[in-house]
């Protein structure tokens, strides 16, 4: 099955990976299935509970990516009841009558003796019979009635949403870094990766897309190597779950995983049928230093593992390092000089979302409307603001002294809403709107960045190993080239356009003008000397 990741279908589908959008910042991934694995005693299945309401899997599975899905009231059913203790029998309930589903640990109903043979000879009837319970779980779920309020977004998984909404095992390369780390590699699909770090695996997902050049094919006769990415991590617990997740969302064609610390036992492979030959090396470790020494050209000595080299002979090598500290940078680059890298340059990265919107200012704006700012867009709206106030304090204090005179300082209405008006107009002119405009189109057009940064603040350094070059690569170098040249003077010698002509022929005046010049100067100094 190939991987989400990958290829994308049309429509979301069972057994598969999907990430529900609740919010800008809050992701959440699930596997889609309308069997609940753990038995949480939904009536409708198997249920995602959010913040923003229950998702019920039957009603996401089937709907395109991108669908906005709203939550559903959900039963419980036997929620909170099922556990330790229970059976093997689960009851579940169908509107009004209820079936009973015997879970995967029950013990099987007595049968025939022949029937258990015939059962154990041909594998066909127990996967029809598992097809046939399939069908049975299916229909006694019972049907998602859809809630008042919240919703979500079916998405289909990507990279940069899986780095948004994994589990964190480790501090995460966010999509900003890792975006610029590839690029900088010059990571193309069919590239060979080597990744020493994997921690979350977020880097690991982002080169596996990368990489992808076609599933390798045993069948065709091609030798072409299809793109790989290496992963080495030395924490069991953390290589164990990368495992699972990687054995989950279909990479393991694409990503070797490696349990082993390189900085020790270096990247070469003893159960590898093919040598590693990677141009593309990211290290995520606390020491890269330590593991530079395994990244030669030269055959490492390793203990425990055959004497070869990861790197590709025949091509130019280019390494990144993910350092926090700037102590970690020091060392690395030291150890890089030494060992013959070159083009070495440290860069830190600090992305900000700039978010672009309308605001209107003003004193007849709103407060509850969006984008409006109820506060003096001009001078002579405070000023005015500033007036009215204290025609008011006075009118206030008279009437406290003389309350009979308060209906006759009272504002008339007509005078409010003039003033009002004025008011609203001075604003319309401050903010830039018209009559033909719309309201989301009225307001000044203003931009801000967030305050919070979403990456992981680090320095990247970044540096590459040339290839070999010996006196023979020098010598084929240069008769290749020779070749060409030749190659190219007959290719033009017979067709000449008339720039060409033209000049070759310029060339030719000016060394012919020289030439005189020359004879010239000759015949002046042999008369001199006579």
């Amino acid at each position: 099955m190939p991987s989400p990741f990958l290829i994308t279908t049309p429509t979301a589908s069972q057994n598969t990976l999907a990430i529900l959008h609740l919010r800008r910042d809050l992701l959440t991934p699930t596997t889609l299935s309308l069997h609940d694995d753990l038995n949480l005693g939904y009536a409708e299945g198997k249920v995602t509970t959010t913040r923003f309401g229950s998702f019920p899997h039957s009603t996401l599975i089937g709907k395109p990516w991108g669908s906005q899905v709203k939550a559903s009231k959900v039963d419980t059913g036997t929620r909170g009841r099922v556990g330790e203790g229970m059976g093997s029998r689960v009851r579940k309930r169908k509107r009004d009558e209820d079936v009973v589903v015997e879970s995967e640990d029950a013990p099987p109903p007595p049968m025939a003796d022949s029937q258990n043979a015939n059962e154990n000879d041909h594998g066909a009837t127990a996967a029809l019979k598992k097809s046939k319970a399939d069908d049975l779980v299916e229909k006694i779920y019972k049907t998602a009635e859809p809630a008042d309020t919240g919703f979500c977004h079916l998405l289909a998984p990507t990279p940069e949403l899986w780095t948004a909404s994994l589990p964190h095992r480790t501090q995460v390369v966010y999509t900003p870094d890792y975006s610029y780390i590839l690029q900088r590699l010059r990571v193309l699909p069919g590239s060979i990766v080597i990744e020493a770090g994997a921690g979350s695996g977020s880097f690991t997902h982002a080169a596996a897309r990368a990489v992808f050049s076609g599933y390798p094919d045993a069948s065709s006769a091609s030798t072409e190597r299809k793109g790989k990415v290496y992963s080495f991590e030395f924490h069991l617990p953390r290589y164990e779950a990368l495992v699972s997740e990687i054995l989950a969302h279909e990479l393991s064609d694409v990503v070797h995983l490696s349990h082993r610390d390189v900085c020790q036992d270096g990247f070469v492979l003893d159960d590898m049928a093919e040598p590693i030959n990677a141009s593309h090396i990211f290290l995520d470790l606390p020491a890269p230093w330590l593991a530079l020494r395994h990244l030669t050209r030269k055959a490492p000595v390793q203990s425990g593992s055959s004497s070869s080299s990861p790197l590709n002979p025949a091509t130019a090598i280019h390494i990144a390092t993910f350092s926090p500290c700037i102590e970690q940078v020091t060392r690395t680059v030291s150890a890089l000089r030494s060992l013959g890298w070159l083009e070495i340059q440290t860069v830190e990265l600090q992305a900000r979302h700039i978010e672009v919107r309308r605001e209107r200012v003003g004193l007849a704006e709103e407060a509850s409307n969006r984008g409006s700012v109820p506060v003096a867009s001009t001078v002579s709206e405070a000023v005015t603001r500033l007036r009215d106030l204290e025609a008011r304090e006075r009118d206030f204090r008279a009437t406290q002294l003389n309350p009979a005179q308060d209906q006759l300082t009272a504002p008339r209405k007509g005078d409010v809403s003039a003033a009002q008006g004025n008011s609203s107009s001075s604003n319309d002119d401050n903010n830039g709107s018209s009559g033909g405009k719309s309201v989301f189109d009225q307001g000044r057009l203003i931009t801000r960045s967030e305050p919070e940064l979403r990456t992981h603040t680090s320095y990247l350094t970044f540096a590459i190993l040339p290839r070999e070059w010996s006196a023979e690569d020098e010598e084929a170098a240069r008769i290749k080239i020779s070749a060409l040249a030749t190659e190219e003077e007959a290719r033009e010698g017979g067709k000449m356009s008339k720039r060409q002509a033209k000049k070759a022929a310029k060339k030719a005046k000016l060394e012919a003008e020289a030439g005189e010049v020359g004879d010239r100067m000759s015949e002046g100094l042999a008369y001199i000397e006579l």
